[in-house]
């Protein structure tokens, strides 16, 4: 499956992955699609959340970002799908 297939089968898991997994995923997804982060952290404690989450991606290949994204989807799908 290509990476864009995966993004859309993540999303339609059947069970809600903790909030930790959640985060993973959308580090990747935005590294993938934006870049290394380039907004300022908000202050809420979500937001907050998700921008380190982005961070923590930062200087990852767009490549490596969809590969990376894919081994995870791979991990949590016998558990979430």
């Amino acid at each position: 499956m290509d990476f864009e297939t995966i993004c859309e089968k993540s999303k339609a898991f059947s069970k809600k992955p903790p909030n930790d997994v959640y985060l993973e995923f959308y580090g990747l997804y935005k590294q993938v699609h934006s870049g290394d982060v380039n907004i300022e952290k908000p202050a809420d404690a979500e937001g907050a959340a998700k921008y380190e989450a982005w961070l923590s991606r930062k200087g990852l290949s767009v490549d490596a970002a969809k590969a990376a994204y894919i081994v995870l989807y791979e991990k949590y799908a016998p558990l979430y799908g």
